[in-house]
């Protein structure tokens, strides 16, 4: 199978293939916009909302991984599947606008998944969303946006943009369950400037109820994924070992301590354990033990109780400010949020060089290094995220 009317665009000579197709449409008075369209819902409905409010809109779609190269079980889905990038196409042609596909597996792959690989590796859980976001996508995107004269670029984010003394800065999107404010953390003020995103006012539903309206009734009833696009069979583990075909062996035999250092048994390697893990330890102790700590140079994995799991404080490094240039000298209160499903905790946040340390008003369990850790004002602004570099008791 073949995608219809399939173009590629890589290259200079075929960038100056898609600008004249563009070209062909007059411009118009709200300017000319780049969507991210996976073939899903959200992408779909975004790409529809800006056609019908007047932009002109140019889609594209971001081929990031070949499912078969993961080596899963699974049929392949999501947003590079070829059904994925014909539903996006089909949207566009209904429509009448542009659509091109764009092939970054390769800038993809070494960046998004050689830091996936080397985080696990170091002992730590990363958080390769936020990092496809800030150093992949969104620079895709507006390369992309530039070579086709197109003033913005928009997405299917649930969140919200906004502008504080100049500066720009995400808020909380519309509907709770969907806010997506966590993994945007890490955009630029240029990034910011000119995206937009349709959806940050509306739920879900509303989204749904639209698409169905505007007579795509099939796509309004697509199953969402919540998994990583490149582990589409949400294990992690058997895509560490695919990608390091020794490392299993080179890991083997570790062992699992308590808080104490007293040897409680072996594991099969500390990157196969991540912070606050219960299940899957293979190890009986008479009680339930976490993961409290993972220590690559002696390839320890420390457990300890659920209240071992508390920290009170942390240290946030590689900070992107958004709502302000920085932290005032004098700190600021707000909440911290240090993953993504985390409704967040109040806590106090002092700004020391490129790093933030952050003091929790209520003891937390589970700190991650490697996850983001993203600080909202109590009305949802962001001001700011960065990754969480270490925790303390």
């Amino acid at each position: 199978m073949h995608y219809a009317n399939e173009t590629y665009l890589q290259g200079k000579q075929m960038f100056r293939h898609a600008k004249t197709i563009a070209n062909r449409y007059s411009m118009s008075k709200h300017g000319r916009v780049l969507v991210a369209m996976s073939g899903g819902i959200d992408s779909t409905v975004t790409a529809m909302m800006l056609h019908e409010e007047g932009y002109e809109v140019i889609g594209i779609t971001m081929k990031t991984w070949d499912y078969a190269n993961s080596g899963g079980s699974r049929k392949e889905t999501g947003c590079c599947s070829l059904d994925s990038i014909n539903d996006a196409r089909k949207v566009a042609v209904d429509k009448g606008f542009p659509h091109f596909i764009i092939d970054i597996r390769e800038e993809f792959g070494d960046y998004v998944i050689d830091n996936f690989v080397d985080e696990y590796l170091a002992g730590r859980t990363p958080n390769p969303c936020v990092l496809c976001n800030t150093h992949i996508k969104w620079d895709a995107l507006l390369r992309r946006a530039d070579a086709l004269d197109c003033e913005f670029i928009a997405t299917g984010h649930y969140a919200r943009i906004r502008m504080h003394q100049g500066r720009y800065y995400i808020a909380k999107g519309q509907d709770p369950h969907k806010d997506q404010s966590y993994v945007l953390w890490g955009l630029s003020q240029e990034c910011l400037r000119r995206t937009r995103f349709p959806l940050g006012d509306y739920t879900k539903p509303q989204v749904r109820q639209l698409a169905a309206e505007w007579g795509y009734e099939e796509l309004s009833k697509k199953a969402e994924s919540y998994e990583i696009c490149f582990v589409p069979d949400n294990d992690y583990r058997s895509f560490l070992k695919r990608r390091v075909p020794d490392l299993a062996q080179r890991v083997a035999g570790g062992v699992f301590v308590d808080t104490q250092g007293n040897v409680l048994g072996h594991h099969k390697g500390y990157p196969f354990y991540t912070i606050g893990q219960r299940k899957g330890l293979g190890i009986a102790l008479g009680q339930p033990m976490y993961v409290t700590e993972i220590i690559p140079e002696t390839n320890t994995v420390v457990l300890g109780t659920m209240d071992e799991l508390i920290r009170n404080g942390m240290t946030v490094g590689k900070l992107n400010l958004q709502k302000y240039e920085r932290i005032p000298e004098e700190g600021i209160e707000a909440i911290t949020r240090i993953r993504y499903k985390d409704r967040g905790t109040w806590s106090a946040l002092r700004q020391e060089g490129h790093t933030v340390e952050v003091s929790f008003f209520a003891n937390v369990r589970g700190v991650a290094p490697g996850q983001s850790a993203v600080f909202y004002e109590e009305n949802g602004d962001v001001i700011g995220g960065g990754i969480i570099m270490g925790s303390r008791r």
